[in-house]
């Protein structure tokens, strides 16, 4: 019994000294994975500036990638990502934030329960499906009221993008107001604040860090959405202000590219690696954004 009980000891006692090393390698593979994806796009950027000027690119209307006479410009696809991105949020950020009010300050627990996992279930569908929704459904229904709306634009995708988003916006805004203490409620109640009151002058002002910071990551999610704008934006690159025209952002730009026939070594392959980076520190700065907003109004209760 002793020595039975010693070997349950020593098996213990090495499983502790073997977990925390475990541990650091799983965290090390993570960190290991983000260094070496930095490191590869940051060879290929450079790679693709020794051919073309940083100032050009960062400042060209032109992107004529194939042929002898290739230009490089950037713009056009920073446009069509930004236009994508405020449609998405135009959408996202009123249903988003509405929705969490009601599942957060009206709706029973009954409710609740039913209403939060059917919204959230928007989250799990594939994007292609919603780029084929936004190419089939969307498109045409627009055009019945746009008649100039070509076949593939920018708007259509942009709104089933802020569609997609509005589980994660809602979600996150929801469990931002719910770890509001009720005693701020009540004493608001008290005071004889209405219900309608009570959620736009204590509730929201009291977790507005944590909506604002799913507002970022909305935006961030919206500008690396990749399989919506491939299929439902087309390709267009020329620079454009008019949303009813078919526009090409970066990741779509990526798909198109790499789907094609790029050599190795082209200038227009190594084109994709700077135009990831270029995404790549955009996203970078949402996240960053989001992590501040969320230190620096947080409240602590």
């Amino acid at each position: 019994m002793i020595e039975k009980k010693r070997s349950t000891t020593n098996l213990t006692s090495v499983t502790e000294k073997f977990m925390p090393k475990f541990l650091l390698a799983i965290a090390t593979i993570s960190i290991l994975t983000t260094i070496g994806i930095v490191v590869t796009l940051l060879t290929e950027t450079i790679n693709f500036f020794r051919d073309v000027s940083f100032l050009d690119f960062y400042t060209g209307t032109i992107l004529k990638p194939l042929g002898d006479d290739a230009v490089f410009g950037v713009l056009p696809l920073l446009l069509g990502t930004l236009y994508s991105t405020v449609i998405a949020m135009i959408v996202a950020i009123p249903v988003g934030l509405m929705a969490a009010v009601f599942l957060s300050e009206y709706a029973s627990d009954k409710v609740r329960r039913v209403l939060k996992p059917i919204l959230e279930i928007l989250a799990g569908i594939p994007t292609i499906v919603y780029g084929f929704f936004a190419y089939t459904f969307v498109t045409p229904l627009l055009r019945s009221f746009i008649p100039a709306l070509e076949p593939t634009n920018i708007l259509s995708p942009g709104i089933v993008m802020g569609i997609m988003i509005i589980p994660m916006v809602a979600s996150l805004s929801e469990d931002a107001m719910s770890s509001v203490p009720n005693t701020m409620r009540e004493g608001a109640l008290a005071l004889g604040s209405t219900k309608l009151e009570v959620t736009w002058k204590v509730v929201i002002p009291a977790a507005i860090s944590g909506i604002i910071a799913s507002f970022v990551l909305g935006i961030s999610r919206a500008i690396g959405e990749t399989m919506i704008v491939a299929i439902a934006s087309g390709s267009n690159k020329d620079f454009t202000f008019d949303l009813t025209q078919s526009m090409q952002t970066m990741t779509a730009y990526i798909v198109e590219v790499t789907g094609g026939e790029a050599p190795a070594g082209s200038t227009i392959y190594y084109s994709l690696y700077a135009v990831a980076m270029t995404l790549f520190v955009f996203t970078l700065i949402m996240n960053l954004v989001a992590q501040y907003i969320s230190r620096k109004y947080r409240e602590e209760y």
